[in-house]
This record gives C-alpha cells, structure tokens and sequence, in this order.
C-alpha cells in the first residue's frame, strides 16, 4: 500500500513535530509514508469564506498530487472533512452550472482514499494499541469536523484507552465547539473567545494535564485561551501522544 502524508498549511507552518510524530508512528507500525513536496493547501479557508471557483484549482491540485496514491493519511479532521464532505460538493456544483463533469472526475479518486489518522489506523490498519508510552493524565476534545462530518466516534478515545500509563478522563461538554471555526474566530472573535474560555474551564475543571484533539487549530485556539489564562493544561495533538514511546517520549 502506497501511503501519502497531508501535513495540511496550519501543521506544515506552525506544527511540523506533528508531521514528524505522524511518520513515527505510522512507520514503527510498519507503514513507509512519502510526503509529497507539491502538496499546497486544500483549500478549506477559501470554501468555507465563499471563495468556491477560487477552491477549484486546489482541489486539482491535491487530486493531481495524491491521486496515484492508496490512501491518504492527514492528521487533521477539518481538512479530511474538506475532501471527502465538499469535494463531491465542488463537481456538483460546477455540473450544475453547466460546467460538464470534468471537476468531479478528478476529484472522486481521492475522495474515498483520504483519511483522518484515528480512522486510518483503527480501521485501515485495524489497530488500536500502537505501542505508545504516555504517562500523564489527558482529557480529549473531539473537534467538530471530526465529531459531525467524519463521524470519527469512539476511534480517538479507544487508542487513547490503549496507551500504557496514560491515564483518560472525561471532558465535561466535549460536544461542544470550541469556538475557533477557522474565519469564524476572525469575524466573531467576541463569541469564539467566550466558546474558548468555556472548553478550557471545563478541561481545567478534569483535572487533566494535558488536552488532546486531533486538530491543531482548535489546539491552536485553545492554546492561546489556556497561556493568557495562565492554566496549567498544555495542548497536545493526538498523533503526539500515539508516537510517544519510553525511548522517545513526547513532553
């Protein structure tokens, strides 16, 4: 199986260890990944502010890039969601406006291959203990493109359960959004600061040290949330903590 990685813009300019800790593990389970230099951006930002023909040729893009691949692994759920959710949305609309079928012929070969990394290894690779070591107690937010659009479900907490030492604890309001939404946290950055500080009372309120998602812009998000209030819970990306080993041990 010919595996690609799509580090995605935000992990690609502000969390590259994320990538790294992406091959680690998918490597330790016996998983060669290539990394594409091509690849750009998705194209999510422009979709969900209204730029659709401006999406187009990015998704182009990423189907011309990973198209001869046989899956797609991403360590972000919003922008699995952008392939496999809006994608399809992108051919039909552009049949629709008599513009032929040609967009979602390129594009439907990748749809089906692009995963999010909980789901290509709990049911692509059918694992669920990948041999980590994290000792530290973790409270997780399932992100909201996770959540509603993969439908990801109880993927992330059954490899979480199965790392040794890690202890789990619940999230009060863990269906909640977050509060950052990509531009959303632009245009209401009144109402995406009090989504923010209200997950981060509730992660605080666990107990936890560390607060685990699979998405680094609402890591990101709460990040920000969690320094200027001072708290003590540190954001960590799932793939992080599943890389984590005795021999490398993530902090």
């Amino acid at each position: 199986m010919r595996v690609a990685l799509f580090l995605t813009c935000v992990n690609d300019t502000l969390y590259p260890d994320t990538g790294r800790a992406v091959v680690r593990l998918l490597g330790r389970l016996g998983v060669d990944v290539d990394f594409p230099l091509a690849q750009t951006c998705c194209g999510q930002a422009h979709y969900n502010t209204g730029y659709r023909h401006e999406t187009e040729p990015l998704a182009r893009h990423y189907a011309e890039v990973f198209g001869e691949y046989d899956a797609i692994v991403t360590p972000s759920g919003s922008c699995a969601a952008m392939v496999r959710e809006l994608y399809p949305r992108l051919g039909e609309r552009a049949r629709a406006e008599g513009r032929g079928e040609a967009l979602a012929d390129v594009l439907a070969p990748v749809v089906p291959k692009t995963y999010e990394l909980t789901e290509f290894l709990v049911d692509v690779l059918g694992v669920t203990d990948v041999g980590a070591v994290y000792p530290h107690t973790v409270t997780y937010h399932p992100t909201c493109h996770g959540l509603r659009s993969l439908g990801l479900g109880d993927r992330p907490r059954r490899l979480l359960e199965s790392v040794r030492g890690l202890e789990l604890v619940e999230l009060p309001g863990a269906d909640e959004c977050c509060g950052f939404g990509g531009t959303f946290a632009v245009k209401n950055a009144g109402v995406s600061a009090a989504m923010g500080a209200d997950k981060v009372r509730n992660a605080e309120s666990t107990g936890a040290e560390v607060l685990c998602a699979a998405d680094n812009s609402c890591l990101m998000h709460l990040g920000g949330t969690m320094s200027r209030a001072g708290s003590v819970v540190r954001p960590v990306h799932i793939a992080e903590i599943l890389a984590s080993t005795e021999e490398e041990p993530a902090r």
